[in-house]
């Protein structure tokens, strides 16, 4: 047995190896694009390159991204970040992988090639298979043991969805040949080799967005597998989010043409409360992007939601342990300013509606409320049948209070997940934590704001996501020695304020309140 000297040189001797390593790497694959970031020790992007992918919309309420899009793009700004930036792969010290969850592939572990197409978590293809299992009273036991709701939302019914209607793919998985992963599992893969012995994995944040994972035990639930017909050898094995043990290596013969550890996997919503640094029971974050999705950190016990909101893993940086997390998810957040730029075309570009609201700001919407249900409402409604709908309007309605109510719904759908939270924890909440993409639109946080009746706090690194994953992967391989190192990162760009009365407060909430009714139940058929 070696001595204790002998042990502790050879720790230090591996730190050192370690820090002259200079960067952490992330793949962060979002709804709408990839992102390659490189980060130093102080958790400052140093070089990143993004690439968007195409949204597939093959009938209303379907979503689906091309898998094999997805990776090229991947390898793409690998590359294009590598080159700009003059970072060579031995400078790397260990690769994270967040993701966009519930995002569900299906694919041919020999061939490498998707059944079909990755069918995105706002798809509502699977709404009858959903509707089937409530019926069956598979409700109690699926919230009791993964704590989420039968949705639409959900990897689960995706899987079932793909192998009950394409052709000979039940088939190919009782025989080894189709296997399932999220986003991160078919990055991971491919990433440690592909068909030459990729890594097969998932993380505890990913499995418990899945609807297959007993929070409790942390492990694919058998009995829930066996309602939905889902062979287990389908699944991924399931890893903590930084995994001192690694998923596995970059390939010699891959993108970076050399043997780099991937040893942080977490799923995007968990990575920006990592990268929020909230690791204490009662922080609360949320990020503005495609969606909406605030998290709040209940530590060490899963905490059951009476008012609408899911339970899931926030972090585990330790095998068979896990932090848990209150969320409130919102399918359409950024989105809508995308459906205003694409479909509407009343915006070129959703930087402009900072400078639009703003001019607006006395009028506001002018009476009109817009709620962006295109894929149903998730938290804390969750009613798969809700339809977007646009109220309140009058011949004085212009462009630009439909812009300005577009930035009000963010708002108030967060009001909403913030309110349940609180419900639910039994904790006052004064402070909210913002990052993402939106969270750069000044007038959008003070409005954020004005509407909760709590600061708002954005940090001067609002990419939070591929931060998170970062200081997995960093953690995982002593990149980073500590929680409190991490912390210590954490720097505030700006405080946001409440400025409305209260009076106004309750009353425009109320109005929304309103129109979220009339968006109910739409398409119920």
């Amino acid at each position: 047995m070696p001595s204790l000297e002998h042990v502790t040189a050879h720790l230090k001797s591996k730190r050192v190896e370690i820090m002259e390593r200079k960067f952490v790497a992330t793949i962060d694959q979002g709804t709408t694009g990839t992102r390659f970031a490189v980060f130093n020790s102080d958790g400052t992007i140093v070089a990143y390159s993004y690439a968007e992918h195409k949204q597939i919309y093959p009938q209303p309420g379907w979503v689906e991204h091309d898998p094999m899009e997805i990776w090229r793009n991947t390898q793409r700004v690998i590359k294009e970040t590598m080159k700009s930036s003059g970072i060579k792969p031995d400078e790397i010290a260990a690769i994270g992988v967040t993701n966009q969850r519930e995002t569900t592939v299906v694919w041919d572990p020999q061939t490498g090639k998707p059944y079909c197409n990755a069918i995105v978590w706002q798809c509502t293809r699977t709404r009858k298979i959903c509707e089937e299992l409530k019926t069956e009273g598979l409700e109690p036991l699926i919230r009791s043991r993964t704590g989420l709701y039968i949705s639409t939302y959900f990897s689960g019914p995706k899987i079932k969805w793909i192998l009950d209607t394409l052709p000979n793919v039940r088939e190919a998985a009782e025989k080894n040949r189709a296997i399932f992963g999220n986003m991160d599992t078919w990055i991971i893969w491919n990433l440690t080799g592909g068909p030459k012995g990729g890594s097969h994995i998932t993380d505890y944040t990913n499995a418990s967005r899945t609807m297959l994972m007993d929070l409790n035990k942390l492990r694919w639930d058998e009995e829930i597998l066996a309602e939905l017909d889902i062979p287990f050898q389908m699944l991924p094995e399931i890893h903590p989010s930084s995994d001192k043990e690694t998923y596995g290596n970059t390939s010699r013969d891959g993108v970076f043409e050399a043997e780099i550890p991937v040893c942080g996997d977490v799923g995007d919503q968990q990575a920006a409360l990592i990268g929020q640094t909230c690791f204490e029971k009662g922080d609360v974050k949320n990020t503005y992007g495609t969606g909406c999705f605030m998290l709040m950190n209940t530590g060490k016990e899963p905490v059951m939601s009476k008012h609408g909101l899911i339970t899931t893993c926030a972090y585990s940086f330790e095998k068979e342990r896990c932090s848990y997390a209150l969320e409130g998810s919102i399918a359409i957040a950024g989105a809508a300013i995308q459906w205003l730029r694409d479909n509407l075309k009343i915006i070129k570009s959703a930087s402009e509606t900072e400078e639009i609201a703003r001019a607006i700001a006395k009028e506001g919407s002018g009476g009109a409320y817009f709620v962006p249900a295109f894929s149903g409402l998730f938290a804390p409604y969750w009613d798969m049948s809700a339809r977007g709908c646009i109220v309140g309007i009058t011949r004085y309605t212009r462009k630009e209070h439909i812009i300005h109510a577009a930035l009000e719904a963010i708002c108030y759908q967060t009001r909403d997940v913030l309110e349940a939270m609180m419900e639910d924890s039994g904790i006052r909440i004064d402070e909210l934590r913002a990052d993402g993409g939106a969270s750069v639109n000044n007038y959008l946080m003070q409005l954020q704001s004005d509407i909760l009746g709590v600061k708002v706090i954005r940090p001067i690194v609002t990419e939070t996501t591929a931060l998170g994953a970062a200081y997995s992967a960093g953690l995982a391989i002593g990149f980073w020695e500590s929680l409190d190192e991490i912390r210590r990162n954490w720097k505030v760009d700006r405080v946001f304020r409440p400025e409305w009365s209260e009076e106004k407060r309750q009353r425009m909430y109320t109005g929304w309140k309103r129109a979220v009714e009339r968006s109910m139940r739409w398409a119920e058929e």
